[in-house]
């Protein structure tokens, strides 16, 4: 799978900066979801959570793509 996401164009670089932005998207939508009327507090924690959690799968599959690039 690696080797066909690498063949397709995608590189490191695309998923770590994926990472990074959804690290600030999930604190965005965290703070958008607390200050709106309606949504309880627990609801915007779990935004915030929902999108944090994308994070690790972004840096890690950089990582892998990091490796596929190494080993060409």
């Amino acid at each position: 799978m690696i080797k066909t996401l690498y063949g397709y164009g995608l590189r490191p670089d695309h998923c770590y900066a994926a990472g990074l932005v959804s690290i600030g998207l999930s604190y965005t939508s965290w703070a958008v979801s607390r200050v709106k009327k309606g949504d309880s507090k627990s609801q915007s924690d779990r935004w915030g959570i929902f999108i944090g959690h994308w994070a690790p799968s972004f840096f890690a599959l950089g990582n892998a793509l990091r490796l596929e690039e190494l080993n060409r």
